[in-house]
């Protein structure tokens, strides 16, 4: 930092003994400085970060400090105001308050300096000019020090607060947070109701260290909704607390408004201490989308999908149990069946509408459906027998990748 108070010519004896005699009228200097802080910045008035003795106490050190400097002639020392910079982002003083109390207090020095020059009938010019240039030098001195401080400071404190947050969220999601004390603290940290209404939404990420729904705390903070999310590698997760009736909508507006993949999201559920059992559900919601697919689904919407999603491996294996005689045809038999007994399904059992889902006549569709019926040798009207159906086709469509291989063969003794 370039040095502006360093002496200059013979102006720095001038200042040296101007200072000196400031420095007698120390006290009253300090309260005209701190009543003028109190009257003018509401912030120091209301006590927000100091009391009016500590007020006054950093007052007198700050001004002792401006008149020493001036008397030295040396480079300053602004350790001072790094470490008041320091203190006030710490306290979370807002940085244009606090260089506004410091400029108060150093025009309130300078006023006293054009006192002395002005005093009797020759005033002293060279006096007045060499002081001014002094101290304002010192002034920017002074507040670069202190404003750099406080933005270190700040971004520090911004650091560690998203570090905590980040800790707080994972312990939050992970059930690792089970005692009232933890919850309440990360309730507190996180801005959530330890006792609110809450949904879980889980989205696919894109790719590694992409967002899936960028923005979605701003944008929920907008619609006044309190969330905090975490990104990982596969996903980003948030927990989103429900106010009013209508925020669920919300949450369904905004994360699907521009769907980038799967999302999935958990039922409404009460209490924090329920959210990694609400994220499971929120995953599992998200897995009864085909992969690749593009939308956002609720855990409620589908009680099928999620029962079949929770348990891949059982599921593909009832999949291959009871579809292994379709699965084995050749491909274009295979798919036919397939696709019909899909689209029965989709159409609630009725043959005229599947027909002209899939435009054909309802005697290919029945000839087809029997054909389904023969080769796996269930009924299309036995409710044990459709809810398997239903159940092996949704774990085929969540599970594509499956369809080809060998039916899994229980182990010896299982």
């Amino acid at each position: 930092m370039q040095n502006r108070t360093a002496p200059r010519g013979g102006l720095t004896p001038v200042v040296a003994a101007l200072a000196a005699e400031v420095e007698r009228e120390l006290p009253e200097l300090v309260e005209a400085t701190t009543r003028q802080i109190l009257e003018q910045i509401p912030v120091y008035r209301e006590q927000r970060f100091l009391t009016r003795t500590e007020l006054r106490k950093s007052v007198r050190v700050n001004i002792e400090f401006v008149l020493h400097t001036l008397q030295g002639g040396e480079a300053p020392d602004l350790s001072q105001a790094r470490a008041g910079g320091r203190a006030r982002a710490l306290q979370g003083a807002p940085l244009p308050e606090v260089l506004r109390a410091y400029r108060i207090g150093f025009t309130e020095v300078w006023h006293r300096f054009v006192a002395l020059t002005a005093r009797g009938d020759q005033q002293d010019l060279a006096g007045l000019v060499a002081v001014t240039s002094a101290i304002w030098a010192l002034i920017d001195d002074y507040a670069e020090a202190l404003t750099l401080a406080y933005r270190d400071t700040s971004a520090e404190v911004v650091v560690a607060h998203q570090n905590r947050r980040s800790a707080l969220v994972e312990a939050l999601f992970a059930g690792g947070a089970a005692t009232e004390g933890k919850l309440w603290d990360i309730a507190r940290v996180l801005e959530l109701s330890l006792d609110g209404t809450f949904v879980v939404v889980a989205a696919e990420t894109p790719r590694l260290g992409h967002e899936p729904l960028p923005q979605i705390e701003q944008r929920l903070r907008a619609a006044r909704q309190a969330s905090a999310w975490r990104l990982t590698p596969d996903l980003q997760v948030g927990i989103v607390s429900m106010r009013d009736p209508l925020a669920a909508k919300v949450i369904v507006d905004l994360t699907g408004a521009e769907p980038v993949g799967r999302v999935g999201m958990s039922p409404v559920f009460s209490g924090l201490g329920n959210t990694a059992r609400a994220l499971h559900f929120a995953r599992v919601a998200l897995s009864s989308l085909a992969p690749g697919a593009s939308g956002l689904v609720q855990f409620t919407e589908s009680p099928l999908a999620g029962l079949v999603a929770s348990a891949p491996e059982a599921s593909v294996q009832l999949a291959h149990h009871v579809l292994r005689p379709i699965l084995d045809l050749p491909g274009d038999d295979r798919n036919v069946l397939l696709l019909t007994l899909r689209a029965w399904f989709d159409c609630q059992g009725s043959t005229k509408l599947t027909s002209e889902r899939m435009f054909c006549h309802p005697n290919t569709i029945r000839h087809r459906l029997r054909r389904v019926t023969e080769e796996l040798g269930r009924s299309l009207t036995d409710p044990a027998d459709i809810a398997e159906l239903g159940a092996a086709l949704r774990a085929l469509h969540l599970f594509p990748e499956t369809a080809h291989l060998p039916t899994p063969r229980p182990t010896p003794g299982g």
